[in-house]
């Protein structure tokens, strides 16, 4: 699931890259002719929430790697999430891989109401199939940077994570798919958590330096007032912003985090100034 993205992508061509074959689940047939023109099999799957679709989809695979198309603006209640991990397990449960993974995050395990909260219900949904499985907790992606690209070719990028000092877990997405694929050939019973960071934790400051080195000139960190976010988002045409918030102040915080306890860890090897250099490419 989720090929035609940066993780989905990355485990798709690190499996490929081992000789391995890939079915590509996408929404429409022509998102799949990239990846069928590298080798992989194309299963057409417009929504993630019918079973049945998932189900053929699955049918025969050794391995599946699950992940929760991304919505930013989901209704309190998560009910578009809950629709999707359920279908999934369905489809699990019917069709019974050799093992499964799911894309997860770190501070999944936490009970306080933020947009994060879609990854326990994958996660409980999904240990119930009775299917090998493995949660891989990311943290935050160093590709959410590329949101920042354009204004610090001005010279200065806002920050919602705060204060500007106070480092968090990062991890690139070539890393979680690395991850991922390594997990989906390995063998083992029951459930696993695996809590995936990168080489070394990164605050807002840290961005800025590192687009600095990357762009030849000085970027300035500025954090965004916490009042104003509210009204911010809202006029970006979020509905329910609440969510967002919250996992916002769950960073800054401290209360949102990787849980340690009962948990595999594991560390990618991608630098962020190299994944900034790319994103500077593209944009």
């Amino acid at each position: 699931m989720g090929i035609t993205g940066k993780v989905g992508g990355a485990v798709a061509a690190c499996l490929l890259a081992s000789g391995e074959p890939v079915r590509a689940l996408v929404r429409a047939a022509d998102r799949g002719r990239a990846w069928q023109a590298r080798g992989c099999e194309v299963a057409v799957v417009p929504d993630a929430a019918d079973d049945r679709a998932l189900t053929d989809a699955f049918e025969g695979a050794a391995g599946v790697f699950v992940m929760n198309p991304p919505n930013y603006d989901s209704a309190p209640d998560f009910a578009d999430t809950r629709l999707r991990a359920a279908a999934a397990a369905r489809a699990l449960h019917r069709t019974r891989p050799g093992r499964v993974v799911l894309l997860s995050t770190v501070g999944a395990q936490a009970s306080e109401f933020n947009l994060l909260n879609w990854a326990s219900f994958f996660e409980t949904a999904l240990a119930g199939t009775g299917v090998p499985f493995a949660s891989l907790r990311a943290a935050w992606f160093m590709e959410n940077v590329a949101w920042d690209i354009a204004a610090a070719r001005e010279g200065r990028i806002e920050s919602y994570l705060q204060p500007l000092d106070r480092p968090i877990d990062m991890v690139s997405a070539r890393d979680i798919g690395r991850t991922a694929a390594e997990l989906l050939r390995e063998t083992w019973d029951g459930p696993r958590t695996i809590e995936l960071a990168g080489p070394r934790r990164y605050s807002p400051n840290d961005v800025a330096q590192g687009l600095a080195t990357v762009l030849g000139h000085p970027v300035e960190a500025v954090a965004v007032p916490r009042e104003t976010w509210e009204p911010r988002f809202r006029a970006e045409g979020m509905r329910h912003p609440e969510a967002r918030i919250r996992m916002l102040d769950g960073f800054n915080e401290g209360w949102i985090g990787f849980a340690r306890d009962g948990t595999e860890s594991r560390t990618g090897t991608t630098d962020l100034v190299a994944v900034l250099r790319e994103l500077a490419a593209k944009g």
